[in-house]
């Protein structure tokens, strides 16, 4: 459009605007075409007077500015502009993912600061988003001291400060000697002339050597949780609700300044008991990495009392009035005689991998102004959910609410409840954790004669497909049973929760009832959708002669049945489940029975997947095992073998254990037929979203331009 779309006709005398005007304005419209193009030969000189510099430069320039300055695009960018491009991108979208305008714009800043570690550091936050310390590893190698160092001839600053490097350990120093070998080790260790940079065994301790430690797991907190106690006189209690042994974290503090060098603070490192013993008042307090509070007070335990020790086997035993902290495995140990009696709330820092199965993680919420909101916590109308419940349907069926209903706990406490959600037609009800919250409903044994798990019914048996009641749990964390749904329900939508694979767990993060299931239905019509979640076996009951099968949609989620030989999707007795799976960007622990499968993607299925129907649908970029059942495949794994052959690949785990930090995210040294087999060359399963193999290629890329010539760097993943 013109910026003066009758400026040229301003410039005729006024004779001739008055005669165009009675001829009905023909020339006036003739120059106000005239001048648009004038205005876009005008902005096209402005504009290239802007593209001159980076800050106001078109998008479409910037590829060659950078090219100018130096900047090298990341490795697979031609994936992203082919998923851009399917997307349906904007050519801007897909010029900023080739060249961002910040990284162009840094590109001379950081040539000229190349081969400094806060730039490798800073690197490492701008292309993977990883946390990370660069060490000189050459300072730590050790090596004869020459004898004139120490005499009264003419030895310059360098040569002082070089006989201070490549001590030996001081074995008076334990703080040096806890962290020895790690990314904030002082102590020298002899020469390693294996590559930093190799993929197998990594060395770097040579003259050139620069390493990156690199850490990938998450730092989550945990506010004013209730602590586990595991035994009968109230002294002893885990971090975890859930009783196993759960290491701290820090809480990452912001560096300083860009040319800070990262420390322990700012890393989300696992505490160590002499770390947390010489720095207490740096981990402990609110707003810090941990607190306790015992007796329900508000004042946490003055540090004076905190006592760092080794609670393995919980054999310290602390004094009266002392309260023991091991941050390595997460436990809490009382004075005998100074027990709490009214229960303990701790707020600390746990590691895992990805925004999934609950916590105090922002999650999405879809927007429904027409629902009716109801909020359980402390402080709240409603101290307990099913009171929540009845008071909503109490309004529901006096018709001064609608049939939608939200159910909102404000948080991260537990609910030790029997649940029973019984809905009417058209109802649709969610239950769900406020922002910043992750609570805990525990499942109890209230009743000796007929099972205590979560049960969602529909009331009436001859309701319409269209008003078949839906619910949704948001956010949550279920543990001691599973859920049971019968009736004709519409939906079960799980979202960001976890329903603990095997109901609970044993110290060592062992499944306590690996057999039992999280989730039965049982002559039901309902449709499972699970999103974000962590969830053992799911069991499937009907008839399945008179009913269609269900359908069961999982997303982003682990299906965890404790064990590759026991199964994840099945009827009772290990027979075929009457539903249809799809699944997407899904880990499998166990094996599966189903009825069909009508699509499988990037998904893992560590047992067995077998179908009754191979005719219908189809896996892709997959792995399943050998002697499987499946429909047609796609570029799956693992490669066909000869007779009497071990598949040449198979997924490696870094740990199969629900409860741990690292709980399944594939190793680092599985196959990479695996880590890279997805259709988008991001890892197969749960975790697919993370694109590590990406982050990966494009942190080499950076390390290999901004470092000097025959240095000897290579990245380090502590986590």
């Amino acid at each position: 459009m013109s910026r003066e779309p009758d400026g040229l006709a301003q410039l005729l005398p006024p004779w001739h605007r008055l005669r165009d005007a009675e001829e009905g304005e023909p020339l006036r419209a003739l120059l106000a075409v005239m001048a648009e193009q004038i205005d876009v030969v005008r902005n096209g000189v402005e504009q290239s007077y802007d593209d001159l510099f980076v800050e106001t430069a078109a998008p479409w320039v910037l590829p060659y500015l950078g090219d100018l300055v130096g900047y090298r695009t990341l490795p697979g960018y031609e994936r992203v502009l082919t998923t851009a491009l399917r997307g349906g991108s904007s050519a801007a979208g897909l010029t900023e993912a080739i060249a961002p305008r910040r990284d162009v714009a840094a590109a001379v800043a950081n040539l000229r600061r190349k081969g400094t570690l806060h730039l490798l550091e800073e690197l490492c936050e701008q292309v993977t988003g990883w946390p990370a310390r660069a060490v000189e590893l050459s300072r730590l190698v050790s090596h004869q001291q020459q004898v004139k160092l120490y005499g009264s001839g003419s030895s310059g600053s360098g040569d002082a400060n070089r006989s201070r490097r490549g001590r030996l350990a001081d074995l008076r120093d334990g703080s040096a000697l806890d962290l020895a070998g790690s990314a904030f080790g002082t102590v020298a260790r002899s020469v390693d002339v294996r590559s930093a940079n190799s993929l197998r065994r990594q060395g770097g301790l040579t003259p050139a050597g620069v390493g990156l430690f690199v850490w990938r797991l998450r730092a989550h907190p945990l506010t004013s949780s209730p602590a586990y106690c595991i035994d009968r006189a109230r002294n002893l209690y885990t971090f975890s609700i859930l009783g196993n042994d759960s290491p701290l974290v820090t809480k990452p503090v912001p560096e300083p300044s860009a040319t800070h060098i990262a420390t322990i603070d700012n890393v989300p490192a696992f505490i160590r008991r002499r770390q947390l013993h010489d720095r207490l008042a740096d981990y402990y307090g609110p707003g810090k990495s941990l607190v306790i509070r015992r007796d329900g007070e508000d004042r946490p335990v003055p540090p004076s009392d905190i006592v760092v020790a080794d609670l393995s086997n919980w054999r310290y035993r602390p004094k009266r009035g002392q309260v023991a902290v091991d941050p390595e495995l997460g436990r809490i140990a009382f004075g005998s005689r100074s027990a709490p009696r009214q229960g303990v709330r701790v707020d600390y820092h746990y590691a895992f991998g990805a925004d999934m199965g609950g916590g105090e993680y922002a999650r999405h919420h879809p927007p429904r102004p027409e629902a009716a909101l109801y909020r359980v916590g402390p402080g709240q109308t409603y101290r307990q959910i099913m009171d929540a419940y009845r008071a909503w349907q109490h309004d529901r069926r006096a018709g001064t609410c609608g049939p939608e209903g939200i159910i909102e706990i404000t948080h991260s406490g537990a609910h030790q409840e029997q649940l029973d959600f019984d809905l009417d037609p058209g109802d649709r009800l969610e239950v769900r954790a406020s922002e910043g919250t992750r609570p805990v409903i525990r499942l109890l044994d209230w009743y000796s004669n007929r099972p205590d798990a979560l049960n969602i019914r529909s009331v009436h048996e001859d309701c319409e497909p269209g008003e078949r009641p839906r619910i949704t749990l948001d956010g949550l964390l279920v543990a001691g049973r599973g859920i049971n749904v019968t009736g004709p329900v519409g939906a079960i939508v799980v979202r960001h929760t976890t329903l603990v694979p095997g109901w609970s767990l044993e110290p060592e993060c062992a499944p306590h009832a690996p057999q039992e299931p999280s989730i039965v239905l049982e002559r039901t019509t309902a449709c499972l959708q699970i999103e974000d979640s962590i969830l053992g076996t799911i069991e499937v009951i009907g008839n399945e002669v008179s009913e269609e099968p269900l359908d069961i949609h999982i997303r982003d989620s682990v299906l965890d049945a404790t064990g590759s030989e026991r199964p994840a999707l099945s009827a009772p007795d290990c027979r075929h489940a009457h539903a249809v799976l799809h699944a997407h960007r899904t880990t499998v622990i166990g094996e599966v029975h189903t009825h069909a499968v009508a699509v499988a993607e990037d998904s893992v299925f560590t047992g067995r997947l077998h179908v009754a129907r191979r005719g219908i649908g189809c896996l892709r970029f997959s792995y399943v095992p050998v002697g499987s059942r499946t429909p047609r495949r796609y570029r799956c794994r693992p490669d066909p073998a000869g007779p009497g052959e071990a598949p040449r690949v198979r997924p490696l785990f870094t740990s199969e254990r629900y409860g741990t930090p690292w709980y399944g995210q594939l190793a680092d040294r599985c196959a990479q037929e695996i880590r890279r087999g997805a259709q988008d060359g991001a890892e197969m399963g749960a975790f697919h979203d993370l694109y590590r193999p990406q982050r990966e290629d494009s942190l080499r890329a950076r390390l290999a331009q901004y470092t000097p010539a025959g240095t000897d760097a290579g990245i380090f993943y502590v986590t």
